[in-house]
């Protein structure tokens, strides 16, 4: 898992006199490596099916590409947050929610990680949380405990550490948990700018909602004739 951080824009000081940050992007790394193993696998034996198959097997073959391919790319390639200077941007699998950041109500990491804001809740795809990296954390905590810069020294000379989000209030914690961190302080430093005002957006995702629908339709149909 990893994240790009902003720079300090050339333009000046945020309204709230502290430096101005490009957009902080956050995604599963690991997300995406599944994802395009999975479609590239699937290429493979459609490919295959399609050129060396018989009957009905072509038909099918093809009609199931959008109704795999699509999910594929839905769950795996597609999700990300984009923190902005006035908003956050959650592009989940089949949704894209925009919500100013005075309308963030709060971010929170239990078995997933939430978006609470306008009255509504929403999960956070692209943040995975990783119970593994939650007990590294804690078993480094402990071993660490009351030693300077231990989790420094345990990234270079110890076991091996958690990635490191940049800005996280504690650098020691699971990667999910950092990055939630950082989003809940950027909604409380930005609550009060008035360029971060405003309803929270949902937009379906339709270019891979209607075809998913249109390659099951199609599916359904070559299978049954």
């Amino acid at each position: 898992m990893t994240e790009s951080h902003g720079t300090p824009h050339q333009g000046g000081p945020a309204p709230d006199g502290e430096p101005g940050y490009a957009d902080r992007v956050y995604r599963s790394v690991p997300g995406v490596i599944t994802g395009v193993m999975m479609l590239a696998l699937a290429a493979w034996l459609i490919g295959d099916a399609v050129l060396s198959g018989t009957g009905k097997t072509p038909w099918v073959s093809l009609a199931a590409v959008p109704v795999f391919g699509a999910p594929v790319v839905a769950y795996t390639l597609r999700p990300v947050v984009r923190a902005k200077a006035d908003r956050l941007v959650v592009v989940n699998p089949w949704r894209t929610i925009t919500a100013p950041w005075a309308s963030v109500d709060a971010l929170r990491a239990g078995y997933s990680v939430e978006l609470l804001a306008g009255g509504g809740k929403y999960q956070v795809w692209a943040v995975p949380v990783s119970l593994r990296q939650r007990k590294r954390a804690g078993r480094q905590r402990a071993e660490n405990q009351g030693e300077e810069h231990a989790s420094r020294v345990g990234m270079i000379f110890g076991r091996q550490a958690n990635p490191v989000v940049a800005g996280a209030p504690d650098p020691t914690k699971a990667w999910s948990d950092q990055v939630t961190g950082v989003l809940q302080e950027m909604a409380e430093r930005s609550a009060g700018n008035p360029e971060a005002s405003g309803p929270v957006e949902v937009r379906w995702c339709w270019w891979l909602i209607a075809p998913t629908l249109v390659g099951l339709a199609a599916l359904i149909t070559v299978i049954a004739v």
